[in-house]
C-alpha cells in the first residue's frame, strides 16, 4: 500500500475541493504547488486590511443553491453585485451592454429608440453572412456605435492581434439588455466572501497535507510513487513533456498598487478601458468588493500577454487549431488510468469557480 491515496497536483480550485471531498470520504491526500500560497489563481492577501484579489477579480455567481450553499457553509459571502464600468476616451459607460449603456451612448431613453438605432447600424453589415473575423462578426450584431466604442480596442489588447485578425468564434453573440440593470451577471446568487477567497481553501484543506514551493516535474518519479493515483491540475501539454508541441494560451500582468490616503480611486470595483491606446484593459480597485471604508486603497492595473514558458496561462485559446491538439492530448490522457486530469490547464476548457464546484461537488471519489 502507498503512502496516499492520491496525490493533488496543484492547490487551486478544483484540486483543493477535490482534496475536501476525498478527505471527507476517509482517503489519504498529499496536495502540492509549486506556488509559495495556497488558493491558486483565487488567492487574496489582505494589504492595509484591503483583501486584494492578486491574480484578478473573482466574483463567485451561480444559480446552484447547492452550490451556493456550500460555499457558504465555508465563509459567509456578502451580497456585492458585479456592475463594471467601460472607459472610452475619457467617458464612462455601464456594463452589461443595457439602457444605461444605450442612454450614454445615444441619449435614448426607451427600449424601442436603442432597438431602432441597433437595427439600423446592423443593417449597413446584412451583406456580411460568414464573418471571417471579430469585427466582422462585432459589426453584424451590434454595429458601428457599439463595436469602435466598446469592443475593438478592448478585444486588440486581451487578444494581442489587430480585430480583422481575431478568429470570429470569439464573439458568438453580444447580448442586450433593454432595461435598465447593470447587474453583469445573470445568476440568482452572487458575491464575495467575506475576509476574501484565501479563508475559504484553508477550511477546504483543513487536515490534509500540503506542501507549497514544491514543483512535480523537479521530482516527478518521487511524487509519483507516493499515491495510488494522482489529480492533476496543470497543462495537460506539459504532463506530456508538450510532445504535440505547446497548446496556445494567453497570460496576464497584474501591477498593484498601494495608495495611502486615497480613500477610493474610482468609485467602483471594476473599470475596463477599451481604447487601445491604453495599454492596460481594466483597473480594479478591490476595497469596493466588500464595500471597505478604509482610509487607503488598493488598485490592480491588468496587462493581457502572450504566454510563453515561465508564465502562468490563464485562458485557454479554443480555436480549431488548439482545439484539435488538445483532443490528442486528450487521447494520450485517456490512457493514464491512474490519473485524473481536472481544471482549466489540464481540460483545457474555460471553466468559472462555480462550475468547478457544481464539477468537483458531483463526483465520486
Amino acid at each position: 500500500m502507498k503512502q496516499y491515496d492520491y496525490l493533488i497536483v496543484g492547490a487551486g480550485l478544483y484540486g483543493s475541493m477535490f482534496a475536501y471531498r476525498a478527505h471527507k470520504a476517509g482517503k489519504r491526500c498529499l496536495v502540492i504547488d509549486r506556488n509559495p500560497h495556497i488558493a491558486g489563481g483565487c488567492y487574496t492577501e489582505e494589504i492595509n486590511g484591503i483583501n486584494v484579489h492578486k491574480y484578478g477579480p473573482h466574483i463567485f455567481h451561480t444559480s446552484n443553491r447547492q452550490v451556493w450553499d456550500f460555499m457558504n457553509s465555508l465563509v459567509p459571502f456578502n451580497d456585492f453585485i458585479n456592475s463594471p464600468i467601460a472607459c472610452y476616451r475619457g467617458k464612462r459607460y455601464n456594463l452589461p451592454f443595457n439602457m444605461n449603456t444605450f442612454h450614454q451612448l445615444w441619449g435614448v431613453n426607451t427600449p424601442d429608440e436603442a432597438k431602432a438605432i441597433i437595427e439600423s447600424q446592423r443593417a449597413e453589415f446584412a451583406h456580411i453572412t460568414e464573418p471571417r473575423n471579430l469585427e466582422e462578426q462585432a459589426l453584424k450584431l451590434a454595429g458601428r456605435d457599439i463595436y469602435e466604442t466598446l469592443v475593438k480596442g478592448y478585444s486588440e489588447k486581451q487578444w494581442g492581434m489587430k480585430a480583422t485578425e481575431i478568429p470570429a468564434f470569439v464573439i458568438r453573440r453580444l447580448p442586450f439588455r433593454f432595461e435598465f440593470n447593470n447587474n453583469y451577471f445573470n445568476d440568482t446568487y452572487q458575491g464575495i466572501p467575506i475576509g476574501g477567497y484565501t479563508p475559504i481553501f484553508r477550511k477546504l484543506l483543513e487536515g490534509i497535507e500540503v506542501r507549497l514551493d514544491t514543483d512535480y516535474f523537479e521530482n516527478r518519479e518521487y511524487f509519483d510513487s507516493l499515491a495510488e493515483k494522482t489529480l492533476f491540475t496543470g497543462q495537460i501539454d506539459a504532463y506530456f513533456g508538450y510532445r504535440l508541441v505547446e497548446l496556445d494560451f494567453r497570460s496576464l500582468r497584474f501591477e498593484h498598487k498601494l495608495m495611502e490616503g486615497v480613500s477610493d480611486f474610482q468609485g467602483n470595483a471594476v473599470v475596463n478601458y477599451t481604447e487601445a491606446e491604453i495599454p492596460y484593459t481594466r483597473c480594479i480597485e478591490h476595497k469596493h468588493f466588500e464595500f471597505g471604508k478604509q482610509p487607503d486603497t488598493v488598485i490592480t492595473y491588468e496587462y493581457s500577454r502572450k504566454w510563453e514558458k515561465g508564465a502562468s496561462p490563464y485562458y485557454p485559446i479554443n480555436n480549431e487549431r488548439n482545439n484539435s491538439l488538445y483532443a490528442r492530448y486528450a487521447e494520450l490522457a485517456a490512457g493514464q488510468p491512474n490519473v485524473i486530469f481536472g481544471g482549466r490547464l489540464a481540460e483545457y476548457k474555460y471553466y468559472d469557480m462555480h462550475q468547478i464546484v457544481e464539477k468537483v461537488l458531483s463526483m465520486n471519489i
